[in-house]
């Protein structure tokens, strides 16, 4: 089992989980290439470089706004470890410097040097929606802007789509979490797991006066999870941090039940009594394969447009769903029809079921629950004549049992080089059979 493990010691924060997965060996070009589909690339650069805090060598990565007004960059990076501001425009309380460089990586931005849009969860939609990465980075996207959003409207009294998001709209937030996503999906691993997570402790000024640390919105986002305080008088877990490890993570605890294979560190540049550094590990568990409890849901429709089934489809994996599947029927009084079949889990089954009644005609879903066994599975990149492809490996009882090219991967190789794709699967197998 290949487990994926956050050493909250210091806290999470936004930028420097993005530094501590390319320092565990996230490629830098793959992500860089991938984040540039949201198409925002007029708005940011990101600056990825080596960094050293108290003798610990890692990653360091800044977005970098650029200065829409002038055409000029505006480094938008903190004085501090992390996003130390959060929703409600948070500063810490002993910051004399509140000029542009106060702001955080959260996206926080205050008075006249605010450079980005005021973006909320609609255009987040929208964003993502628009781009050309995978359904699986939209939708581990889209529960990490989701529980920032829930968090905000809690705080604010406000529905979803009522608050602006500061935070969330900012585009280093937008950065943050989506190269979270974009990592996860690299990395594919079969669990994510976590320590207790360190918030820091003290006060921080905001527009409302002065707030005790954790402040509300992380707090509400760290609900149900084990957190530490006080170990610095600072703020050390920031709500984007909060939200990677509340969408992503399955078990909480210090005890590491697994053999560590590499370890990466995200810099951050506040200078504190302890390192001011993200750990995170890429181990090896018991290898088992996963049984998961799952549903199915189905319904037969016979009186819909068959041209909506694509944009269905295409909904019910956006909220969720593992799998859509259409079958030909013959209904009753000899109609034609099909039944729609949509695999999910149980955290997303209402978001799924909600998609099938208001975007089709069905009236009636049936559900039962089904056990689905995996193998366990890991992704490789490989060199080939042609590029670079993405390699999926399924593992049983610890040994690899087959391997699978990325079919995006191939179809783009076959469109640059104008070569039939099946030259393309068969460079792919000749390029595995020698290593």
């Amino acid at each position: 089992m290949k487990v994926l493990y956050y050493d909250c010691f210091c806290g999470i924060s936004g930028d420097m989980n993005l530094g501590a997965m390319i320092d565990l060996g996230v490629d830098k070009d793959y992500l860089l290439k991938e984040i540039s589909k949201l198409n925002l690339e007029s708005e940011y650069e990101i600056d990825v470089k080596k960094a050293i805090k108290k003798g610990i060598s890692g990653t360091k990565v800044d977005v970098i706004l650029k200065n829409q007004d002038t055409g000029h960059k505006h480094d938008h990076r903190s004085n501090h470890s992390e996003e130390h501001c959060h929703n409600h425009g948070v500063q810490h309380h002993h910051d004399h410097d509140h000029d542009s460089h106060n702001s955080h990586n959260d996206g926080i931005h205050h008075g006249h040097h605010r450079h980005d849009h005021h973006r909320n969860l609609k255009d987040i939609e929208d964003i993502l929606g628009s781009s050309n990465l995978s359904d699986r980075v939209k939708k581990l996207s889209k529960d990490m802007f989701m529980k920032i959003a829930e968090a905000e409207a809690k705080v604010h009294g406000k529905s979803l789509y009522e608050v602006h998001f500061h935070e969330v709209g900012a585009i280093d937030s937008i950065i943050d979490i989506v190269g979270s996503a974009i990592c996860l999906d690299y990395l594919d691993v079969d669990k994510v797991m976590a320590s207790k997570v360190q918030v820091g402790g003290g006060f921080v000024k905001c527009a409302h006066g002065i707030i005790p640390v954790p402040a509300p919105a992380t707090l509400e986002i760290l609900k149900d999870i084990p957190i530490k305080t006080g170990i610095v008088d600072f703020e050390t877990t920031t709500p984007t941090g909060a939200a990677i490890l509340a969408s992503n993570v399955k078990e909480f605890t210090d005890k590491l039940g697994f053999s560590i294979e590499k370890i990466g560190y995200g810099i951050g540049n506040r200078e504190l009594e302890i390192p001011n550094v993200l750990r995170v590990y890429l181990g090896r568990g018991e290898n088992k394969e996963t049984i998961e409890d799952q549903y199915m849901l189905e319904t037969n429709i016979d009186d819909m447009n068959p041209e909506l089934y694509s944009y269905v489809e295409e909904r019910l994996l956006e909220e969720g769903a593992l799998d859509v599947f259409k079958t030909p029927i013959i209904m009753k009084k000899g109609r034609p029809a099909i039944k729609l079949t949509v695999l999910v889990d149980e955290e997303r089954e209402k978001d799924v079921i909600g998609i099938i009644f208001k975007e089709t005609t069905s009236i009636g879903i049936r559900k039962y629950k089904v056990e689905k066994i995996m193998l366990k599975r890991d992704f490789a990149h490989i060199q080939t004549k042609y590029g670079k492809v993405k390699i999926k490996n399924s593992y049983y009882q610890g040994s690899l049992l087959k391997f699978k090219p990325e079919y995006e991967d191939c179809k783009g190789l076959a469109k640059k080089n104008d070569k039939p794709i099946s030259e393309i699967y068969r460079e792919v197998g000749r390029v595995i059979e020698e290593i």
